[in-house]
């Protein structure tokens, strides 16, 4: 198993888009054509630099031949989701299920998402067998690409761990552990590597708030980054809203570049969908509104204000909102209701 290249999509288009018998069960639908394959291709490959995981190449151990695509797909109103998509020759040899089980070892063991969901037509009864002795749960009905499907969901304590599968994710020994509270102050001590303003928010002369989670990323047993938040009742046009409040992102000095923040973020935002967060937000520098948008997430207009112990303030930091679900946008203000994070 290996992360899909753009120079896999002749074999995509071989095993799996030509297939009629494979895409039917795909919320793409038919899709005959090499430029189709190639677009996928493409679009694999956005999601690996987005999240830092998504599908893989699945290639037969002994003669490397191509035998489809396994992997987890962020889906921004539903969550992290397992797929497959094998051809013919390659199906009924529990290939699906192996490749399966590796991605929730990644999922669970690695990134510490909190849930994996699995969207299957109702009429896909290969698929939903595959499903359920992996361990997943019925978990209602949802529409997925304007198509009425069966929900799944796995949860890390009913997955059994990986066997036997040679899995490259790029991502050398990075474990993400997610602890509640704030981390560690030798952690961040560590992150921050002697910077005196890593934030570059000194200056603002501002108290904020404990983080009420934190998801630390290690790598050969070190700390290499870190992002926290935490769960409160937001006002937004004067309505109250659950969200989550982002704060707290670093990278160590040596490691930045190399999309750990990214990856990082995405599993924090799954941290909170699963809390019960309607929506995330952040407050940030204006030069990092283009990472945080490349990353889905948007830049808030509105006037927002937060506690200080003086009073309430109007916030100097740009605002960016992740939506989990579709709630109306503010179009008057947003008030975090308590210290800023």
């Amino acid at each position: 198993m290996e992360p899909i290249r753009r120079g896999d999509s002749d074999d995509l288009f071989e095993a799996v888009v030509s297939q009629d018998g494979v895409m039917r069960w795909l919320a793409t639908g038919r899709a005959d054509s090499r430029s189709a394959a190639r677009a996928m291709c493409d679009d694999h490959v956005a999601h690996w630099t987005r999240h830092g995981y998504g599908d893989f190449a699945v290639r037969d151990a002994a003669t490397h031949a191509f035998l489809g695509r396994v992997g987890l797909r962020n889906r921004a109103r539903h969550g992290v989701d397992l797929g497959f998509a094998l051809q013919p020759l390659a199906q009924g040899r529990g290939i699906a299920g192996e490749a399966g089980r590796a991605c929730l070892d990644l999922a669970f063991r690695r990134l510490s998402l909190p849930a994996v969901f699995a969207f299957v037509l109702p009429d896909n009864t290969a698929s939903i067998a595959v499903l359920r002795r992996l361990g997943a749960q019925a978990d209602g009905t949802v529409q997925s690409s304007g198509l009425h499907c069966l929900r799944f969901r796995f949860d890390p304590a009913g997955t059994a761990a990986a066997e036997h599968v040679a899995v490259d994710d790029g991502g050398a020994d990075l474990q993400l552990i997610h602890v509640l509270g704030p981390g560690s102050p030798s952690d961040e001590a560590a992150l921050r590597d002697g910077l005196p303003d890593p934030f570059g928010v000194n200056g603002l002369a501002l108290v904020w708030d404990d983080k009420q989670h934190t998801l630390t990323a290690v790598s050969e047993g070190r700390p290499v980054a870190s992002a926290g938040w935490l769960l409160r009742d937001m006002a937004f046009d004067g309505s109250p809203r659950r969200t989550a409040g982002l704060g707290g992102v670093l990278v160590h000095p040596a490691h930045r570049g190399q999309g750990i923040a990214r990856t990082v973020i995405s599993v924090a935002v799954e941290h909170a969908r699963a809390a019960g967060a309607e929506t995330m937000i952040l407050l940030c520098r204006p030069d990092l509104v283009p990472l945080y948008a490349q990353l889905g997430w948007s830049r808030l207009s509105v006037p927002v204000t937060f506690q200080q112990p003086d009073g309430a303030r109007t916030s100097p930091l740009t605002t960016m909102i992740y939506d989990l679900a579709v709630p109306p946008r503010p179009t008057i203000s947003v008030d975090l209701r308590g210290l800023p994070f």
